[in-house]
């Protein structure tokens, strides 16, 4: 007989400050505080949440993004920095492993990151987006492989993946292959309509079945006031509205607790870590069900790096020759020539 082990999780749908990183940062910790009086172990907050997602360069041209896209750059986490040293504490405090998404400026560029603070405070994972989605790519710079990396924190093994990189299957299966037991996803919410709530449904139902682990996914909320504050046209607003999916979901496919799909709550659910081995028993992607000498995934998980240096080492200068030395090869020489 297998030994229970239960862990609370708990997944936050609630709408950014539109108008103050410092804002969101503090809904952060308070949502944090909440989920951690209900006993949650994880909490799990949407794409980018702090400052908020991009939506602008959704719903507007290029040209017409420059201000709000450099009061993002004003407004971006820098890693590590006050945000990170806030969320840290707030773990650290109640003890809580949280994962959280960001913009991060790293000097003249953003990135979609994720990151992930072990129950101590400990950053244990810092990824970027790879490929950033669309809009997004006149937002965000790309990331690389160093960030497929699952962290073992005081809630189990946690892998995470940012919005459509679950529609990229090798990055989903190298995370498999570290054996995730609860995969953390983030999506934006408030965009895109009904047909994006669905989407979003079945890739993490089917991200459960396929690699035998949990998934906690969440997405974000805007309010009628803040859809408003982004665009004006009303036929744009409808771009900004439904699109949410927050949602845990079981090794077998199967919400745990019914999804939140709009509006602002904390979803909190127990999972039952034994199902894991219950699915995998039937069906190890990564194990019994592979077929390694047939099909295998390469991942260079080196850091990218602008500029590299190859340090070439002194070559020490050629030591005087000795007097004796010097002797020595005049009398050679006096040989040679009396030859």
């Amino acid at each position: 007989m297998m030994e229970k082990r239960t862990v609370r999780v708990a997944a936050v749908q609630i709408a950014p400050d539109l108008d103050s990183a410092d804002g969101t940062v503090e809904r952060v910790c308070r949502a944090v505080a909440d989920a951690a009086a209900q006993g949650a172990a994880l909490v799990v907050f949407p794409e980018t949440f702090v400052p908020y997602y991009p939506y602008f360069s959704f719903v507007r041209p290029p040209v017409l993004a420059g201000a709000d896209h450099l009061r993002l750059y004003e407004r971006a986490v820098v890693v590590p920095g006050p945000v990170t040293e806030a969320v840290a504490a707030a773990a650290r405090a109640h003890g809580v492993v949280v994962v959280l998404g960001v913009n991060e400026r790293d000097h003249g560029s953003l990135y979609n990151t994720q990151l992930v603070f072990d129950a101590d405070g400990r950053l244990v994972l810092k990824r970027r987006k790879i490929t950033p989605t669309y809009h997004e790519r006149m937002i965000w710079g790309q990331g690389d492989g160093a960030g497929l990396t699952v962290v073992d924190t005081a809630a189990g093994r946690v892998g995470a993946l940012a919005c459509w990189e679950h529609y990229n299957p090798l990055a989903r299966y190298a995370l498999m292959a570290q054996h995730e037991e609860i995969h953390v996803a983030q999506f934006p919410g408030s965009l895109v309509g009904q047909i994006f709530a669905d989407q979003i449904e079945v890739t993490i139902r089917h991200h459960a079945l396929e690699s035998g682990c949990f998934v906690v996914n969440a997405t974000g909320w805007l309010t009628d006031d803040q859809i408003q504050s982004i665009t004006p046209d009303a036929a744009l607003q409808k771009a900004l509205r439904g699109g949410c999916m927050t949602a845990i979901v079981s090794p077998e496919g199967n919400h745990v607790v019914p999804p939140l799909t709009s509006g602002e709550g904390i979803l909190v659910a127990d999972l039952d870590m034994t199902l894991i081995t219950k699915r995998k028993r039937m069906m190890d992607s990564v194990g019994h069900y592979a077929r390694p000498e047939l099909l295998s995934l390469h991942l260079d998980n080196r850091p990218a790096a602008p500029m590299t240096t190859t340090v070439t080492a002194a070559v020490p200068p050629a030591a005087a020759p000795s007097p004796q030395a010097e002797a020595d090869h005049d009398h050679a020489q006096l040989l040679q020539l009396a030859r």
